[in-house]
């Protein structure tokens, strides 16, 4: 079993890739760790209450971009201290890592790591500031790491890679949930592997169509109940040209996926037994229960268009899973310093995979989000070379973090980012919409089958503006709805904004911020809430 160093492992991989990639002929590089103090006060609007606190935060920003590498690492630990009984010092870790590293030709190797708090019940609070006590939050830390392959054997192309994961979830303290609500069990860890291979020759070389054949592998194992996942497919694609602009492809193949657990403890008046954590405490004399299954034939078809090189659309439909299924993309380089990303996906998920995942699909080089008030890497991440090829544009992993599942689920949805940098302006926003079916055994003892559809709405946009060499302004706006799909529960919405200017004198820098926030659940009175921030920081 991978074990994981919850501070720190994800954040060395990082820096030792970074430093790698330091040395594969580094264009631009930059290393800046730094400590900051600041003094925050939290306005409670609804209940006429007010909490200060004073915070120590440590941190390094630091990035390399060359010809056979990109990697950059944002962490920050920060200590916060109350100035009343009412409240508990409180430590937060945030950070975020991706790097790429050619280290021969066609064979590269590749990582993500990730720091962050968000949502743990889907039902309960929706705090839009992550400032103070606050109900339904668990820190998360995730990473992954393996190498790719990519060579040719005549007209032959190859592909290959492999991937390890682990995912780690600290247990949240109150939900939020409304009393009476049956318990769900808390995602506790998880590892993963991933692999991957193809080989395939273009159109009008061997024949007068593409032709791939591919297949992964795919297994996770997960602490909470003794769950497990493993899935598998091999497949054969064609492509075939209509005209210069367009391609019809389609592709079939085979799989089988199988997810399963165990049985929650029981006491003696028939109720699961839960730790100090609050999870299940797994009843290891009990037999392996199926959660989800699928055997057998899977196939699609779609079409390509892409009229230039910055502009690509795919759309597809097929049968997969049991059913219907819809999935495609849109990439378009809209200009130099602008570009618009769309993915519509449908596939079967666990919460530390699609999290592994959705690392993958975030940008190398990516904005540094402003906003000193906790909602950093939970949601949609800008890249800071959008209109680039590949992943410049950015990504967002709401659909990832709208609650923290332990079942296996099928996720569909959308994701839309756009990104820009203009001058000293650069601004972005995400929107999307995820649909989460989970699964769970029929009939396992002590556990709620959640056996229904959960959603979300999200919308983030984010603004900055340099001022001069040395000050800069940010804003930020997000909004979020969140639907259990239980009958007893309503939904959950939040919105916040925040406005942050930033000065530096040499190695100094001070801070100023403001936000407002508000959430509202269904059940209970609307929440809201104002913080100022105000600090400096020293840059080594």
């Amino acid at each position: 079993m991978l074990r994981f160093s919850q501070k720190a492992q994800g954040c060395g991989i990082a820096l030792a890739m970074i430093l790698a990639a330091t040395g594969a002929q580094a264009r631009e590089r930059y290393v800046a760790p730094y400590i900051e103090l600041t003094q925050v006060l939290d306005a409670d609007l609804t209940n006429d209450d007010v909490l200060t606190y004073s915070q120590i935060a440590v941190g390094i920003d630091a990035g390399v971009s060359g010809r056979r590498s990109e990697a950059q690492i944002s962490y920050r630990y920060e200590r916060r201290i109350p100035w009343s009984d009412r409240a508990i010092d409180t430590d937060v870790h945030t950070g975020l890592a991706r790097a790429s590293v050619a280290v021969a030709p066609g064979f590269s190797l590749e990582g993500g790591a990730v720091a962050t708090r968000t949502r743990a019940d889907i039902r309960g609070a929706a705090p839009a500031t992550l400032v103070g006590d606050v109900d339904n939050i668990s820190q998360v830390y995730s990473l992954y790491a393996g190498p790719s392959l990519v060579t040719e054997a005549g007209p032959v192309q190859i592909a290959a890679s492999a991937f390890g994961g682990y995912t780690k979830v600290e247990a949240p303290g109150a939900t939020g949930v409304a009393p009476g609500q049956p318990r769900r069990d808390f995602f506790d860890d998880s590892t993963s592997v991933l692999a991957q291979a193809s080989a395939g020759v273009a159109a009008g070389t061997v024949l007068p169509v593409g032709v791939t054949v591919s297949g992964a592998y795919d297994r996770e194992e997960a602490g909470q109940l003794d769950q497990k996942f493993e899935g598998y497919f091999a497949r054969g694609d064609v492509t075939l040209p209509i005209s210069r602009t367009v391609a019809l492809r389609a592709g079939a193949g085979y799989e089988k996926i199988e997810a399963s657990q165990r049985d929650a403890l029981l006491d003696a008046a028939g109720n699961p037994v839960v730790d100090g954590d609050g999870r299940f405490v797994t009843d290891r004399a009990s037999p392996r229960r199926i959660a989800y299954n699928t055997d057998g034939l899977i196939y699609d078809a779609g079409v390509i268009w892409r009229p230039s090189p910055r502009f690509e659309l795919q759309a597809n439909a097929g049968y997969r899973y049991g059913g219907e299924t819809y999935f495609g993309s849109l990439t378009w380089e809209m200009a130099r310093n602008t570009g618009l990303q769309v993915v519509v996906y449908d596939g079967i998920e666990t919460f530390g995979r699609q999290l592994r995942d959705g690392l993958r699909g975030l940008p190398t080089a990516f904005q540094g989000t402003a906003n000193p008030f906790g909602q950093q890497f939970n949601g949609c991440v800008f890249g800071s070379n959008p209109g680039a090829s590949g992943d410049g544009t950015g990504g967002c992993l709401n659909n990832v973090f709208q609650s923290i599942a332990t079942a296996t689920y099928r996720a569909r949805g959308i994701d839309a980012v756009v990104s820009a940098t203009q001058g000293r302006t650069s601004y972005g926003a995400g929107v999307g919409y995820a649909n989460r079916r989970l699964n769970t055994p029929d009939l396992a003892p002590g556990t709620v089958a959640l056996a229904v559809t959960d959603e979300s709405y999200y919308a983030q946009l984010f603004w900055s503006r340099a001022l001069s060499r040395a000050s800069q302004v940010d804003a930020n706006l997000f909004a979020n709805y969140y639907d259990s799909g239980l009958l007893a529960n309503g939904g959950v919405f939040n919105l916040g904004a925040t406005g942050t200017y930033s000065r530096q004198f040499g190695r100094l820098g001070t801070i100023a911020s403001l936000g407002l926030y508000t959430f509202d659940q269904d059940g209970f009175d609307s929440q809201w809430s104002a913080q100022a921030l105000l600090g400096a920081r020293y840059t080594f």
